[in-house]
């Protein structure tokens, strides 16, 4: 393998990370070599994806965190030092979207709680790892934004709006951190086969039309994802700060 995409001895938080596009990240950040933190909101999930990890000869640990809580937050950073005592690389994957229309039907509990989970939570955890990649003289930082953070979209736009937060939050920090060797980009996928789109899955005629479309012809893996995330967290992506990668088979282009 490139040294170019070697995470040997990297120490990787990946939330959202027991399903999906995480766990294809952590997956992925594993083989490359890094130690991965398995974390989402179930702890017996947590540890079923990290014991599988460890029976593959990998090194993972899992560690229950909701990533709208900041006290949990605050631990799940705690335990990665504890165990390795550094961070080199943050994954901010978990998010929440549970709504689907108009944003004029959307309540002011759904609209805190999107907000609250998938751009607070990011906030706070961004802020709560960067001093300790700092004193380890750098570290990277992959947020997942979307491609409904770049467009409109007439059923998820709150979801939209709080992506688009988080590509926003990316180039901000990229231009506060640089100069300490923090690269902070993120990552808008397209449709991707995961439980989000299950209800489009679940529908062959439909998919066929939306797959049709796609320049690619076909709905992302996640791994394709995956392959992303790692090229930002290791040294093939040395040099790329305060982006948004577009993965989403040239749904945008059309």
């Amino acid at each position: 393998m490139s040294k170019l995409f070697d995470l040997t001895d990297k120490v990787a938080i990946i939330t959202g990370s027991t399903k999906g596009i995480g766990k294809a990240i952590a997956e992925e950040y594993a083989k490359a070599g890094a130690k991965v933190v398995i974390s989402s909101r179930k702890a017996d999930m947590c540890e079923q994806v990290a014991s599988e990890l460890q029976a593959q000869g990998f090194d993972a640990l899992p560690v229950a965190c909701h990533v709208g809580d900041k006290a949990q937050l605050q631990n799940l950073v705690d335990k990665t030092l504890e165990a390795y005592g550094q961070i080199d690389i943050l994954v901010c994957n978990a998010a929440t979207n549970p709504v689907y229309g108009p944003t004029h039907n959307v309540s002011d509990e759904a609209f805190d709680k999107i907000m609250g989970t998938n751009v607070k939570g990011t906030f706070w955890l961004c802020n709560m790892a960067i001093p300790h990649m700092v004193k380890q003289g750098g570290g990277s930082i992959v947020l997942l934004s979307s491609i409904a953070g770049l467009r409109a979209s007439a059923n998820i736009g709150v979801y939209g709006m709080s992506k688009a937060a988080e590509a926003g939050l990316a180039r901000n920090l990229s231009l506060e951190w640089g100069p300490q060797n923090i690269r902070v980009n993120s990552i808008a996928p397209g449709l991707i086969r995961t439980d989000f789109a299950q209800a489009l899955l679940d529908d062959p005629a439909r998919l066929q039309r939306v797959e049709e479309k796609l320049p690619l012809r076909r709905v992302g893996e996640p791994v394709d994802i995956a392959g992303v995330a790692l090229f930002l967290a290791s040294a093939a992506g040395a040099y790329v700060t305060g982006q948004t990668i577009v993965a989403d088979g040239g749904d945008t282009i059309t």
